[in-house]
């Protein structure tokens, strides 16, 4: 099996667990060929040469423009990029380069954790992220994002209605998504607040695939 490399970059708020999240998934790259290189910072992003996937978890915190134009470049070139929840859409807000390479923004998980669904759509069932699940049942945060149009939306979750937002109710909203940038390609689930939301078999099953769907 050809080795490839794979950068993991995780710091920010510790409430999303970047360590022990991003431990879940290193012995999977591994297994699937990929020498892994851990990063707490993003100056890593200053030289991703010959870097095939960046795996971050990294919320909120702030990031320099020199390393947001490096992992901007090398996404363009081919490096792939992926990462679940705050780690991927709650990053670096006041970045709006950053923001154009995701494809979405964290706005407000509105009932804090809670109960709910998420739904593969049927015209993506057989993409290769979600093939063989159709759904599946979460208790935790539901993400409520600003996205980018242009993404291909494999998964959404629909919204209860809130007594402080009103107008939230019926709406549907991307979950899971990927678009390609440049060369690149990305990959987001929204999914991933805690440990257990990313030992949910079908989560877990999901990101597995996302990070070798966006691997070069």
């Amino acid at each position: 099996m050809t080795t490839r490399r794979a950068l993991v970059v995780r710091g920010g708020w510790e409430g999303h667990v970047p360590v022990e999240a991003t431990e879940l998934f290193i012995p999977f790259l591994e297994q699937n060929g990929f020498e892994v290189t851990v990063s707490e910072s993003t100056e890593s992003y200053l030289d991703l040469d010959g870097t095939d996937l960046v795996l971050q978890c990294v919320t909120m915190s702030e990031i320099e423009d020199a390393h947001v134009k490096g992992l901007d470049a090398a996404i363009r070139r081919g490096t792939g990029f992926a990462g679940w929840h705050g780690g991927i859409v709650d990053s670096f807000r006041k970045s709006a380069d950053y923001n154009f390479i995701t494809g979405g923004q964290f706005i407000s998980h509105p009932h804090g954790y809670t109960d709910y669904h998420v739904d593969v759509l049927p015209e993506q069932a057989e993409h290769p992220i979600v093939a063989g699940i159709t759904g599946f049942d979460v208790h935790t945060e539901q993400y409520y994002v600003h996205y980018d149009p242009t993404n291909t939306v494999l998964a959404t979750t629909t919204f209860q209605s809130h007594p402080d937002f009103p107008w939230i109710e019926g709406t549907v909203m991307p979950a899971v998504w990927t678009r390609t940038w440049g060369e690149g390609r990305v990959f987001v689930c929204t999914v991933g607040h805690k440990l257990d939301d990313l030992q949910n078999p079908d989560v877990r099953t999901i990101v597995e695939r996302g990070l070798l769907w966006a691997s070069k």
